[in-house]
């Protein structure tokens, strides 16, 4: 019974040091998913895992019964770290990471301490190497906030509308301020990190602006 206890505590322990170490990583990098969120499926996953195989030594049937369950269990966790607004898609990583550290949990879980290490650490350089020549190279899309300042709301609106359909491109989350002589037009739009640099070089050089301005830009995962 002792040896049997220290295993699973062992387990346990090792699962929720992995779960964190990926759970930190995330949390350092502001996402839904931190800290306690990856540790917590990492741990429970594991704890799945566990009772599955003891629960099936004494009382007779599939001993993977429960740890089978975990997949569709951890499916709709990442589905509700999804989110979908006009056309965009944000979360599928944090859904991703979700996914893997669930295995994480379910390989330390079953005993497999190498494999859920190895696994860790291909997460990690995954998550943070491969993020950084994503930047880099600019092949992740980002929305970028504007505000463009303007004397009339109608021709502001449809000198927008125009640059961004030149621009295959269409404004989100758009938001109308001000008053009769200047109206402020706040919206955001998806591009790279080239057609970033080539949008506002429109906006600026158009002659209808009173002002543009870029108000920051969110990540998409």
């Amino acid at each position: 019974m002792s040896t049997v206890l220290s295993s699973t505590i062992t387990r346990l322990v090792i699962a929720a040091l992995l779960g964190g170490i990926i759970g930190l990583e995330r949390e350092l990098h502001h996402k839904p998913a931190g800290l306690r969120t990856n540790m917590f499926i990492c741990f429970g996953a594991a704890m799945f895992t566990i009772l599955s195989d003891q629960l099936a030594m004494e009382h007779p049937g599939d001993h993977t019964r429960i740890a089978a369950q975990i997949i569709p269990g951890i499916g709709f966790i990442g589905a509700g770290s999804i989110l979908h607004s006009r056309g965009s898609v944000t979360g599928l990583t944090t859904a991703a990471t979700l996914f893997v550290v669930a295995s994480v949990g379910m390989a330390a879980g079953g005993g497999l301490y190498l494999t859920a290490v190895f696994a860790t650490g291909l997460i990690l350089v995954a998550l943070a190497l491969l993020g950084n020549v994503e930047r880099r190279f600019s092949l992740k899309s980002v929305s970028l906030n504007y505000e463009v300042t303007g004397e009339s709301l109608e021709t502001t609106i449809a000198e927008l509308n125009r640059i961004l359909e030149a621009e295959q491109q269409r404004m989100q989350n758009v938001h109308v301020a001000g008053a009769p002589g200047h109206y402020r037009v706040i919206f955001s739009v998806d591009c790279s990190g080239d057609e970033q640099d080539e949008l506002k070089l429109l906006l600026e050089e158009s002659t209808v602006f009173s002002g543009v301005a870029t108000l920051g830009a969110t990540e998409h995962e």
